[in-house]
């Protein structure tokens, strides 16, 4: 009995080799739709972590702390360590929906409030960060860390990758060098 109720359960397979991605069997565009959905929830989750940090905000004002500042603020490298990886987060997200939307009807609308909400969420952490726990040269390079990576990458493959179809590196193969 358990045997066939183990056969409904299980198809044999790993979960993760069935659902693995593969490129010749997958269309581009259900890629793009899965990558957008999961960017999607990275920015919302992200956003929303950074408007209202954990630990909330204090509700009210003290020698030691000021009303609408992060309660977590009060630890001030835990809460760097937050606010670096969260913007991260972030900024990537953000950098894949703007790449993945690029030529979509309404790309101006899309990038518009993608900006828009950068904005947002860093006028949020501004607000909610005190002045004295994170600098915040570090956060707008943080933010733009991601863009600045993808645009060194793309420089790089222009320069060094293939060129009209040859790699500009030998190919390689057991035994031999072919250049």
């Amino acid at each position: 009995m358990f045997k066939k109720i183990f056969s409904q359960l299980s198809t044999g397979k790993s979960w993760y080799t069935y659902f693995r991605y593969e490129e010749n069997e997958e269309k581009r565009t259900g890629a793009r739709n899965v990558l957008l959905v999961v960017s999607t929830l990275i920015a919302a989750v992200t956003f929303q972590a950074g408007v209202n940090p954990p630990g909330g905000v204090w509700q009210d004002t003290e020698k030691k702390h000021i009303a609408g500042r992060a309660i977590y603020a009060s630890q001030p490298q835990a809460y760097k360590v937050f606010l670096i990886a969260n913007t991260v987060a972030f900024s990537s997200a953000i950098l894949v929906i703007i790449s993945l939307t690029h030529r979509f009807p309404f790309q101006l609308e899309v990038f518009v409030a993608t900006i828009s909400m950068m904005v947002t969420y860093a006028s949020a952490i501004f607000a909610v960060t005190p002045r004295e726990s994170v600098r915040f040269r570090y956060v707008i390079l943080t933010v733009s860390g991601p863009f600045i990576l993808r645009a060194l990458i793309h420089l790089f493959s222009k320069f060094f990758g293939e060129q009209k179809g040859q790699s500009k590196l030998p190919e390689v193969t057991p035994g031999r060098v072919s250049q």
